[in-house]
């Protein structure tokens, strides 16, 4: 080590939301903490991801609530929804997220971060200059994931949009082509269609968002066709070719131009450059324990954390499994054994069947745990029920309220394993989902968490009385 090398107790690789987490719930724990950020300070989800696609949608999507209540008349401006939007990135400037790093004790190191043997990482910094700094106890890999672009001849010779360039746009371009029918494709379908473009979604499953139970999917297309948007399930992209100024989409015998085109066919873990082959691992089949811990790596020092893993890909999962590895790393330089047994304080044991997620359309879609699909396919008993949303709460809510929920029992020790509503205003209820799903909570007791009369939480009593009714 030279005079000019830095040490750490530990150095997280990755400023976002996950990378602070984790340096400082090792800082509180009384560790020295470095982050290791390249581009801006709170990462994709502050900048490019969560917040400014929420922001994009709240206000068209506020509007469009009012209107489903007799007697209302409202309306929207474009411009003033994009200047919000950008408000919430502080025009993409991160001072703030600068100042609460260095006012937590954490110091910032700008540069891009890989890891350079045991304890080590390279900093590459923007003026291409090196240096190495040290952790005395742990690394965390915590640079989260990139975007995979599907093999459609032409798509790399026109200009695209991917979620960040969508997020950013400073103008909404009168014609959008999505290719991707997950969650940022249909999210940021709606957000345009409801913004002014015509909007024409492919996807080449044969439904929208496969990973949720189908009535999630299926009520989301009828949510974004009612929106405007051209939605074409079971058709992909055939060809992508310049046009003028436009870009020209061949799909089957359909050819259609469009302004700007969102290519939205999923991520991968950003782990191919993050050094992992110098400490032996094959970045291709980067694995983690519960503790966060990269398995296959001797010495208990190096963690990943977040979407770089690729355990459960979502902001909130990712800072769960921060708050565990960190904890985790401060027991062990105490010298303590760390409780990593199922549900124990240094184990993310939520990854496995209790993640929980909303989907910003329109209908919503919040859930927790297994599909009815998951479930069978991981042998565990079980039977799910399936009713409408409709009882007095979501009237009030809404004229001609629609619903669905759907929720998965294992059919042997009577608790509930899987949960999913579908409707308007329905991501606030997930919480309580998620507690039931993590908690275990036998079906008789829930019977007695009474929901309150008149809200749209009355579902509970409705999906109760289902399973009972059998």
């Amino acid at each position: 080590m030279t005079d000019n090398e830095q040490t750490f107790d530990v150095v997280v690789i990755g400023g976002g939301p996950v990378g602070e987490n984790a340096a400082d719930y090792a800082n509180q724990g009384g560790l020295s903490a470095a982050i290791v950020e390249s581009e801006l300070v709170g990462g994709e989800c502050s900048y490019w991801a969560c917040i400014p696609s929420k922001a994009l949608l709240r206000t068209p999507q506020a509007v469009a609530d009012a209107r489903r209540l007799s007697g209302v008349t409202a309306d929207f401006d474009v411009d003033a929804v994009l200047a919000r939007r950008t408000s919430f990135t502080s025009d993409w400037a991160d001072d703030g997220q600068v100042s609460w790093v260095e006012g937590a004790g954490i110091t910032l190191l700008r540069g891009r971060g890989r890891v350079a043997g045991e304890r080590a990482v390279e900093i590459t910094a923007p003026d291409g200059s090196t240096s190495t700094v040290h952790a005395r106890r742990a690394v965390v890999l915590a640079t989260g994931s990139v975007p995979v672009p599907p093999p459609v001849p032409g798509l790399d010779h026109v200009r695209t949009w991917g979620s960040r360039d969508a997020t950013s746009a400073k103008a909404v371009p009168p014609r959008l082509g999505v290719l991707g029918g997950g969650v940022v494709g249909c999210e940021m379908a709606l957000a345009f269609a409801r913004l002014g473009s015509t909007v024409t979604l492919f996807n080449r499953g044969e439904r929208l968002l496969p990973s949720t139970e189908p009535v999630a999917g299926e009520r989301v297309a009828a949510g974004l066709r009612e929106a405007g948007v051209d939605v074409r399930l079971n058709q992909g992209l055939d060809e992508v070719a310049p046009s003028g100024d436009a870009i020209r989409l061949t799909a089957g015998p359909d050819t259609i131009d469009v302004d700007e085109l969102l290519v939205a066919t999923g991520r991968r873990p950003a782990s191919l450059d993050a050094g992992l082959d110098t400490v032996g691992v094959d970045p291709d089949e980067l694995a983690v324990d519960d503790s966060g811990l990269v398995t296959g790596v001797a010495g208990e020092w190096l963690y990943a954390v977040g979407d770089v893993n690729g355990r459960a890909p979502l902001t909130h999962q990712g800072k769960y499994q921060a708050r565990i590895a960190a904890n985790a790393i401060v027991a062990r330089a105490a010298g303590t054994t760390p409780a990593t047994g199922p549900w124990g304080e240094h184990a993310a044991t939520a990854d496995h069947r209790s993640v929980p997620q909303v989907v910003f359309t329109d209908p919503e879609v919040a859930a927790v745990g297994l599909t009815a699909a998951q479930a069978h396919e991981q042998g565990i008993p079980s039977r799910a029920v399936e009713i409408d949303i409709a009882v007095a709460g979501s009237s009030l809510h809404s004229d001609d309220y629609a619903g669905r929920a759907v929720m998965v029992v294992d059919t042997e020790r009577e608790i509930v394993v899987g949960l999913t509503f579908v409707g308007q205003d329905v991501a606030e209820m997930v919480h309580a989902a998620t507690i039931a799903v993590v908690g275990e909570v036998p079906l008789s007791r829930l019977w007695h968490a009474v929901p309150v009369f008149p809200t749209i939480s009355e579902v509970w009593l409705r999906l109760l009385e289902a399973y009972r009714a059998g």
